[in-house]
Formats: structure tokens, C-alpha cells, sequence
């Protein structure tokens, strides 16, 4: 892959965007999330407008590319003029407040929200985001099927990614910048030794099994 190339103009990634166009949508915004899986960090979503249908980088799933391509679209994607982009956090505090689903839907319609060219339209990796604020479509595996979900990914995962790196250098028992707060086993093992830190989710399993009655009965 050659994060040089366009996507040609008949390509399917570009099928529903240029749907919208033709139907009279003239900015649509693909969104999606990363994170929404892991036993600690934020969950991140990052939406994403194209001005220029001819000028598209030739963008991916997230999960098909490899860490560094990820990392040189993202540059890419984040350094056009003609690309318009935004991104929204949502801390582990908040998703043990509300859950992980409010949470990502929270960040969706935030980080659709923080867009500075407001869309006219709205396509959503996944299921329906609860009081999405305009005209919208959910598109399953849309991060496959649509060049604007596709390049939301990849921007929510490395920005994600990052964030993680981060707090590996905070918390390094844990290796955050390996598993980036995914379940693995060296993870679980860390959790074992030295039990939660501060980014961890406590109402997910097996952290919760990991408190104390009192503290489970404050997550509720």
C-alpha cells in the first residue's frame, strides 16, 4: 500500500459518500470509535469530512493495517487542508459512570460535534448512536465499506494508541504500550500483581470481581 495513492474514483469505499453528494448532502462525516473493548483507558472517536472526492488517501480498515501505516495516515489524514477532522476522548471515570455503550456514543456525537465544518449528513461504523443531532446512517463493518468510517478509524485508533503510550510511561508495570489496555494475558497478570490503577474500568470483569463489596456497591 502507498499512502501516496488516491482512491479511484469508482472505488467502493467512496460508493455511499458519493450517494449522499448526488442526493444533495454536500459535507458528510464518517465517525467511529476505538477503545470501546479495553480494561483501561478512554474510549476515543474521531469523525471525519472530505472536501475533495478526486484526493482521497487511499485509507483502510484500522484493523488491517499494520501499526506504522496506521501511524503514516494518520499524518496524512490529519495534515490536508482538505480534510477536516475531529476527535473526542471519553475517560474510563465516565464509562464507569454510564456505561460503555453511553460512552461511545457520547464520543461519537461529540467528536461529530467538534467538527468545524458542521455535516449535513452522518455515516456511523456500527449501530444507531443514541441523539445523534443530524440526518444519519449506521453502517455495519462501515469501517470496510466507507473511505470516511475508514479514515475515522484509523484516527481514533492511533490517536487512542498514543494516549496509551502515555500512560505506560504513568503506570509501566502494566505495559500499556503493548496491549494498549486490551484483556491479554500478561495484562491480567499485571492486574493480579499489582492490582487496578487509576485508568482502569472498574465495572468491567475481572477488575470488579477484583474489589471489595464496599467498593463494587460505589460503582452503583
Amino acid at each position: 500500500m502507498s499512502i501516496e495513492g488516491y482512491l479511484p474514483a469508482e472505488h467502493q469505499l467512496l460508493v455511499m459518500e458519493k450517494e449522499l453528494h448526488d442526493e444533495g448532502f454536500s459535507f458528510v462525516a464518517g465517525v467511529d470509535e476505538a477503545g470501546r473493548g479495553p480494561l483501561a483507558g478512554p474510549v476515543v472517536a474521531a469523525a471525519v469530512i472530505f472536501l475533495d472526492y478526486s484526493r482521497i488517501p487511499e485509507v483502510f480498515d484500522s484493523k488491517q493495517l499494520t501499526e506504522k501505516a496506521r501511524e503514516e495516515l494518520f499524518e496524512v489524514l490529519t495534515s490536508r487542508d482538505d480534510i477536516i477532522f475531529a476527535f473526542a476522548e471519553v475517560d474510563n471515570n465516565e464509562i464507569d459512570r454510564i456505561n460503555i455503550l453511553q460512552a461511545t456514543h457520547l464520543a461519537m456525537r461529540t467528536a461529530v460535534d467538534k467538527l468545524s465544518q458542521k455535516p449535513d449528513f452522518v455515516l456511523i461504523d456500527g449501530n444507531p448512536v443514541k441523539s445523534m443531532p443530524y440526518p444519519n446512517r449506521s453502517v455495519v463493518k462501515g469501517d470496510a465499506k466507507c473511505a470516511a468510517i475508514s479514515a475515522a478509524s484509523i484516527i481514533a485508533k492511533v490517536h487512542r494508541d498514543r494516549l496509551m503510550r502515555k500512560y505506560a510511561e504513568l503506570y509501566p508495570e502494566y505495559g500499556f504500550d503493548i496491549h494498549k489496555g486490551y484483556g491479554t494475558a500478561a495484562h491480567i497478570k499485571a492486574l493480579k500483581t499489582y492490582g487496578a490503577a487509576p485508568i482502569h474500568r472498574k465495572t468491567f470483569s475481572p477488575i470488579r470481581e477484583m474489589l471489595s463489596p464496599l467498593e463494587q456497591g460505589e460503582l452503583f
